[in-house]
């Protein structure tokens, strides 16, 4: 066995394609948690933020859909306060801003890929209803793990994880499901930050007729939103977005998910590497999880293709290489992740404070970024494509 990666989810799933991809022969083992039928947990709606640079390189692994909703400008306001910036494509000179796709879709579409890609890779398993309790365990009687690299992506939701070495708890959930609405401006996203939390409406892939909605609040007021009736939440949802932006005539699907930050600090152990929600969970407010996520997974990937290309004849030599290589990947992602989790940690924090100064202060910011285009620019480039 070569590699072995627990977690198929997005981000597992994304680094055994760019794996087997480069090199069919590989002896790669995934370990899905979930049943060969049923892909995702069905109660799973989330509507997932995809960047630009990560619908890029989703298309290099075979695994995109000209179906999912692009968002071609972002609406960024107080309620109730001064301070508001617009970010569009045409500034970017870019198709589009990002993308929103459900869940379920994007994990369907990375594992028909990986389907695709195995019928080549003869050395391929993919191990359903199966987790690694120990990273040295054998999977069956005659694969050991010792000569081969771990990689971890099975992150999981906040309120699953165990407490890694930065781990804060954000005191708020976020409220997420869709709505059926009429006269919305298609393929926009609007992000408030209301007095009890960020408020985002986002494109649904069923069409202009639909948002995605992700209502961030303290966990007491979030449990009471999902309880209230139709009418009476939505009329709640229009007097916390505070924008005339069209009807909210029903909503779907009211799920609950705590936010918090949970950081390992060394994302490399020898021949085990962590990846994705495995190595950091970030708040939604910036929407960067999965992206950030992604481009660990194919920096990993790169790191890692030409240990396997030369075969080595000695499981000594492989373990050395593989610890090698390894110790490369750390440096690669240093910049991206700092940048990408101070931002995110710093938004929301900043986003959620109604101490008057720092209300002020992040109207003045959003003013600024509206005032300073370059400045404006260079942050959507960040969100975009990362830290490069």
């Amino acid at each position: 066995m070569d590699v072995v990666i627990q977690g198929a989810g997005p981000v597992g799933l994304a680094c055994a394609i760019s794996l087997l991809k480069n090199n069919p022969e590989l002896k790669l083992t995934l370990l899905d948690k979930n049943s060969e039928s049923d892909p995702s947990p069905p109660e799973d709606h989330r509507g997932i933020a995809i960047s630009e640079g990560s619908k890029q390189l989703l298309v290099e692994l075979g695994a995109w859909s000209n179906q999912v909703p692009a968002i071609h400008q972002v609406h960024v306001s107080q309620c109730g306060h001064f301070g508001k910036t617009t970010m569009r494509r045409t500034e970017l000179n870019q198709e589009a801003l990002g993308h929103i796709v459900q869940y379920a879709k994007i994990t369907e579409l990375l594992r028909n890929s990986l389907k695709t890609h195995a019928t080549q890779a003869p050395f391929f398993q993919w191990k359903f209803g199966h987790q690694l309790e120990n990273p040295f365990y054998e999977i069956t009687p005659e694969v050991h793990l010792e000569n081969c690299c771990i990689i971890h992506a099975d992150g999981g939701l906040f309120h699953q994880q165990v407490a890694k070495d930065t781990h804060k708890n954000y005191h708020q959930s976020a409220l997420v499901g869709y709505l059926d609405v009429a006269g919305i401006e298609p393929n926009t996203a609007w992000e408030r930050f209301t007095s009890e939390g960020p408020l985002a409406l986002l494109p649904h892939q069923l069409g202009p007729q639909a948002l995605n909605f992700v209502w961030c609040a303290s966990p007491h007021r979030v449990t009471e939103l999902q309880n209230l009736s139709e009418p009476i939440f939505l009329e709640e949802l229009k007097k916390a977005f505070g924008l005339p932006i069209g009807q909210f005539l029903h909503v779907h699907r009211r799920q609950i998910y705590p936010l918090g930050l949970n950081i390992r600090q060394d994302i490399v152990k020898d021949q085990e590497v962590w990846i994705g929600n495995a190595a950091q969970t970030l708040h939604p407010v910036a929407g960067q999880g999965l992206n950030l996520g992604l481009r660990d997974a194919i920096t990993l990937a790169n790191c890692l293709g030409p240990v396997f290309a030369r075969q080595p004849h000695h499981s000594t030599d492989l373990s050395m290489l593989i610890k090698t290589a390894l110790s490369q990947y750390p440096k690669e992602r240093r910049s991206d992740r700092q940048m990408t989790i101070g931002i995110t940690d710093l938004m929301a924090n900043l986003f959620t404070a109604q101490f008057i100064p720092i209300v002020a202060a992040r109207g003045l910011a959003l003013a600024t970024l509206q005032w300073l285009p370059p400045l404006k620019n260079a942050l959507a480039r960040q969100m975009m494509f990362g830290k490069r």
